[in-house]
């Protein structure tokens, strides 16, 4: 039993699907990984490269599709943008968590929610939340 979720408590992302693109490995991505679990999601990832996001944004299309997603600009030194444009073309939400903060080039996907810097796991979850509530 997960204790973010006590008996009682819905998950507010009970059953949905999330893409985790992450360029570079670290703690932060575990917890944020470990919250979106908490939270009720099935994360997929995480992918660290574009190639690797791609394969799993198309698996997960032709398998019942993807309810949301969280992208670093910056997948091994290659820009995410093809990514978030795969993504955008079914209406996939995402949302770019990067150091990069607010201003950078997120592609041409200015809609996209960049949080500002610092941000937490905590604070992409809600992010997602909101994005796979739509």
């Amino acid at each position: 039993m997960d204790a973010r979720n006590p008996p009682g408590c819905r998950a507010v992302l009970a059953g949905r699907r999330v893409l985790v693109a992450e360029g570079e490995p670290s703690a932060s991505l575990l917890l944020l990984e470990d919250e979106l679990r908490g939270a009720g999601a099935v994360v997929l990832g995480p992918a660290a490269s574009v190639d690797h996001a791609m394969r799993l944004v198309e698996a997960a299309l032709a398998d019942g599709g993807l309810s949301a997603a969280v992208l670093d600009i910056d997948l091994q030194g290659q820009a995410a943008a093809p990514v978030a444009d795969r993504l955008a073309a079914p209406g996939v939400p995402f949302v770019f968590a990067t150091g990069y903060g607010e201003g950078c080039d997120t592609g041409g996907h200015a809609a996209a929610p960049v949080p500002r810097k610092p941000f937490g796991p905590s604070a992409l979850v809600v992010a997602v939340e909101a994005l796979a509530s739509v």
